[in-house]
C-alpha cells in the first residue's frame, strides 16, 4: 500500500448537499494499493481546479462517492505530475520525467474518454494528493522546447486540452457547410469559463473574429488584451431562462425578454447583422435559448460542458431550417492530445495564471469555486515543490 495526505471526499450523510455545508470534504492520510507493472507512481506538481471537482463537491449532476460505490474519493484530473516509480512493464518513462495527466482513465475503442480518473472511474485516485498512481500510457511528458511554467501546464491539461477537441469539431462542422473562401473570418461568440476562452483564443489565432460574455470587469481587461471582443454580461442580467417560469410568471417573461433582445441587439452590432457562425456555449440550459436565437445560418453550435443544467427544450424545425449543427464533445481523443501540446509550446496558445493557492488553502480554494468567488479563469493549486 501506498500511504500519502491527500483531501478526501465522503460518502453523503444525511440530507446535506453540499460535501462543504459538512465535514465531508478533508485533509487526511490516505491510502490505496500500489501501481500495477503498467502503472506510474507520481507526485503532483501543480493542480488545475476543475469544473467536475465543484460538482462533485455539490453533489451535482451525480454523487460520485454513490456512483462509484465508494466511501472515500480523492477527486481532481487536472495536473502537472512528477514520475517518482515506474512499473515493470513501462518503457521510456523515467524517475523524474515530468508531464500532465491525461485524465480519461476509461478510453473508447477510438480513443475517446468514457470515464475520468479522480471523477468518475471507480477506483482511481485523483490529483488532490500529494502521491497518487496513473496509467502510464495517460502520462503525457512535456514537450521538450517548452518555455512555460509548470503552473501553466497544469492550467492547460483538462481545459486547453477540451477547448482543441471541441473547436476542430465545431469549426469542421461549420466548414462542411460554408467554405473558408465565402466566410474566411467566422464570427466566433463564447460563453463559460477557461475552456471557452481557450476555444475562442484557438479560433482568434485562425483567424476567426471573437467575443465572450462576462459579467467581470477584471475578465472584460483580460479579453481585451488577448484581442477577443468582451461582451459585459451586465448589460442583459436577466438572461438565464427557466422555462416553467417563464410560462407562469409575466414579470419574468417581461424581464427575460427584455435582457434576450439586448443580448441579441449587441451580438447583431457585433456581427453587422450577421449573427455567429460558431457558439460555444459550455453554461448550458440558462442560456441555450439565446445561444441558438444568436447563431447565423448555417452556424455551429458546440459545448464541452454543462456548467448550469443539462436538459435543454429544442425546436427542431426552426434548428432543421437554419442548417444548424449541434456539436457536443467530453476531452480530448488520447492521441490528440500531443499535437495540441506541441502547438500551444510552439504558438504560444497557453493559459495566464494569476493566482496560485496553496496546499493548505485548497478548502478555501474549494469554498471560493463553489460560491462563484474565482476570480481566475484557470485557478491553480501547490501539490508538492517542485
Amino acid at each position: 500500500m501506498i500511504d500519502t495526505e491527500a483531501w478526501v471526499l465522503y460518502e453523503r450523510s444525511g440530507h446535506i448537499q453540499s460535501a462543504l455545508d459538512s465535514d465531508e470534504f478533508r485533509l487526511e492520510k490516505f491510502s490505496f494499493p500500489g501501481p500495477e507493472s503498467d502503472e506510474l507512481l507520481v507526485e503532483p506538481l501543480f493542480g488545475s481546479w476543475e469544473g467536475n471537482m465543484t460538482h462533485s463537491l455539490q453533489r451535482r449532476p451525480i454523487d460520485i462517492c454513490s456512483q462509484r460505490r465508494e466511501r472515500r474519493v480523492v477527486i481532481g484530473n487536472g495536473s502537472v505530475l512528477r514520475v517518482l516509480r515506474a512499473g515493470s512493464d513501462v518503457r521510456g518513462i523515467h524517475e523524474g520525467d515530468v508531464g500532465i495527466l491525461y485524465g480519461g482513465h476509461v478510453q473508447d475503442e477510438f480513443g475517446y474518454t468514457v470515464l475520468v480518473q479522480g471523477y468518475d472511474a471507480p477506483g482511481t485516485v485523483g490529483v488532490l494528493a500529494k502521491r497518487t498512481k496513473v496509467a502510464a500510457r495517460n502520462f503525457l511528458p512535456l514537450p521538450p522546447a517548452s518555455n512555460y511554467r509548470l503552473e501553466q501546464w497544469a492550467a492547460f491539461s483538462v481545459r486547453y486540452l477540451t477547448a482543441w477537441s471541441n473547436y476542430r469539431v465545431a469549426i469542421g462542422a461549420y466548414r462542411l457547410q460554408v467554405d473558408a473562401h465565402e466566410d474566411p473570418a467566422p464570427y466566433v461568440l463564447g460563453w463559460g469559463g477557461g475552456s471557452t476562452l481557450a476555444a475562442l483564443d484557438l479560433a482568434r489565432r485562425a483567424g476567426c473574429r471573437t467575443a465572450m460574455v462576462t459579467g467581470s470587469s477584471e475578465r472584460l481587461a483580460e479579453l481585451a488584451r488577448l484581442g477577443i471582443v468582451g461582451i459585459d454580461r451586465r448589460r442583459f442580467s436577466d438572461i438565464e431562462f427557466d422555462e416553467a417560469r417563464y410560462g407562469r410568471d409575466p414579470d419574468y417573461r417581461a424581464a427575460y425578454r427584455q435582457s434576450e433582445r439586448a443580448f441579441l441587439d449587441i451580438v447583431g452590432d457585433w456581427t453587422h447583422g450577421r449573427n455567429a457562425a460558431i457558439v460555444f456555449d459550455y453554461i448550458g440550459a440558462p442560456v441555450f435559448r439565446a445561444s441558438v436565437k444568436a447563431l447565423a445560418r448555417q452556424g455551429v453550435l458546440a459545448t464541452a460542458g454543462w456548467l448550469m443544467g443539462m436538459q435543454m427544450t429544442v425546436n427542431r424545425a426552426i434548428e432543421c431550417i437554419g442548417r444548424h449543427v449541434h456539436v457536443h464533445s467530453h476531452y480530448i481523443r488520447h492521441g490528440d492530445s500531443p499535437a495540441a501540446m506541441d502547438y500551444a509550446a510552439r504558438e504560444g496558445w497557453m493559459p495566464q495564471v494569476s493566482e496560485i493557492y496553496s496546499w493548505e488553502e485548497i478548502g478555501r480554494l474549494a469554498r471560493d469555486a463553489t460560491a462563484g468567488r474565482l476570480r481566475s479563469y484557470f485557478p491553480v493549486y501547490g501539490v508538492n515543490p517542485i
